[in-house]
């Protein structure tokens, strides 16, 4: 099975045979063969040359680059190999018809919403004090449907991600990890780093899995198709940063696998270190691979294939051959 490839350390990317190489600032050689990779992510001070560049164009590996403060700078794509002219009709013809927009758009943010529910329940069994929060959310509900544009879906979903933020104190009840308000360019503290470096690493599986499909991931229905490179990915994020992102947070946390001294400040930012940085991505990893059954189907799979199917539903939708449900976890 394919996976993704963190380099995190200073050194050197390069191809060697069929294999992908890193040659360490310490003189250490790592190969890893080139069919096992899903993508690359790439943290640290690294050197590529055309020619791996070309390599890995060739084998369709995306690789996604980040600044050493978690900033996500850019993902090198390779050229399409399976798109389809069919399917990007009828994707931008669901954008520009503002109803099928509209109406897909509501779909994701139901699907945000669904599972922030089923987060907020897990942990008031636990005996976490998310009750009004939860009626709140709940009350909110039911006027997604009602929405009368896009502005108003995202100001409602707004509205509901903010109490469910609210809410991450009473879950973690670590003064070390308090969330006071959320921060993003830059994050002003440890909580508000986690969240960012977790959504950033989301986007790109997403934006990986989107490669693998007819989709084209510069349409968006919920996020604007406009000046940014990439939207379809955000748009999918939204339903699955409770259940996979805010998971591994609060487990990171709670099971003191993360302390206050992994971080690092510049300015008024706060970043993971090193460290921080590696415990972190070892938990996203295991949790992307981690099998789950399918709440409809009970089909066993990893969330880095549910991700998969979830960008196929989406495209039977604007093919007109299935109405799309999203993902609703059932944790």
């Amino acid at each position: 099975m394919k996976a993704s490839v963190y380099v995190v350390s200073d050194g050197d990317l390069r191809r060697k045979g069929n294999t992908l190489g890193f040659k360490h600032t310490s003189g250490r050689f790592i190969y890893v063969p080139i069919e096992t990779v899903k993508d690359v992510f790439v943290f640290g001070e690294t050197t590529i040359t055309k020619k791996l560049i070309a390599f890995l164009a060739k084998k369709g590996v995306p690789v996604h680059f980040f600044t050493d403060r978690d900033l996500y700078l850019g993902t090198f794509y390779p050229v399409e190999s399976i798109l389809s002219g069919k399917t990007t009709l009828k994707q931008a013809e669901h954008y520009l018809d503002y109803e099928k927009r509209l109406a897909l758009a509501r779909k994701f943010v139901i699907g945000a919403t669904l599972n922030i529910l089923v987060v907020l329940k897990y942990y008031l069994r636990q005996g976490k004090d998310v009750h009004n929060t939860i009626n709140y959310i709940d009350r909110l509900f039911p006027r997604i449907s009602s929405t009368a544009s896009v502005e108003e879906l995202l100001a409602l979903e707004g509205n509901i991600r903010d109490a469910y933020y609210n809410s991450f104190d009473y879950i973690i009840q670590n003064p070390d990890f308090r969330f006071e308000y959320r921060s993003k360019h830059p994050p002003r503290n440890e909580l508000n780093a986690l969240i960012s470096f977790g959504n950033a690493l989301l986007y790109c599986a997403i934006l990986t899995e989107i490669y693998f499909t007819h989709l084209d991931p510069r349409i968006g229905y919920l996020h604007s198709t406009n000046e940014r490179k990439f939207t379809l990915n955000l748009d999918v994020a939204e339903i699955f940063k409770p259940i996979l992102v805010d998971r591994v947070i609060f487990s990171l946390i709670n099971k003191g696998m993360l302390k206050k001294n992994q971080f690092g400040k510049e300015g008024p930012g706060v970043y993971l270190n090193d460290e921080g940085r590696r415990v972190f991505l070892d938990e996203w990893d295991k949790r992307l691979k981690e099998v789950v059954l399918n709440p409809n189907s009970g089909e066993a799979s990893t969330y880095r294939m549910i991700l998969r199917k979830e960008l196929y539903k989406i495209e039977r939708h604007i093919l007109d051959e299935a109405e799309y449900e999203p993902y609703v976890s059932r944790w």
